[in-house]
């Protein structure tokens, strides 16, 4: 029987997200220079990868 294409290894699966977390999203803000230290991290703007 051959194994279901949804139980492949993870290093298969690896692809680019184009949908960061908040926490990956407040890091680029920081590189980028738009994040001041005691920002809010509710309604953050949208951001380009």
């Amino acid at each position: 029987m051959s194994q279901h294409p949804s139980l492949r290894s993870a290093s298969k699966i690896a692809s680019k997200r184009n949908v960061l977390k908040r926490f990956e999203r407040i890091d680029l803000l920081v590189a980028r220079g738009k994040w001041k230290e005691g920002d809010r991290g509710v309604g953050l703007p949208k951001t380009k990868s």
